[in-house]
């Protein structure tokens, strides 16, 4: 079993940029720097995907601030929803009580 590595954005940022340098490319430069082609096309995908956003580091999100707000928004509703529900069954409980 091989332990898997981690490495820093500013390594991956790095790797991708020598990747697409003409003269070195993406299989060069994953074989001199000691990492698979899979690790660098990934790597790759995200950066083009997720821009600056990509590579946050151990505890941060990978989320867009408007994506962090819907999803902070989602789970106030969560919360929400869950008190109406525990106030509906205790209204009906008292209801039941005092007839």
């Amino acid at each position: 079993m091989t332990i898997r590595k981690n490495y820093t954005a500013e390594f991956k940022r790095q790797v991708i940029e020598l990747a697409a340098r003409e003269d070195v490319g993406p299989s060069r430069a994953a074989r001199d720097l000691g990492i698979s082609l899979l690790a660098l096309s990934r790597w790759r995908k995200q950066a083009e995907k997720q821009g600056s956003h990509a590579f946050p580091g151990q505890g941060r999100s990978t989320l867009t601030p408007q994506e962090q707000e819907i999803q902070r928004l989602r789970k106030e509703v969560e919360i929400l929803r869950q008190e109406r529900e525990m106030l509906k069954k205790a209204a009906a409980f008292f209801a039941k009580e005092n007839h």
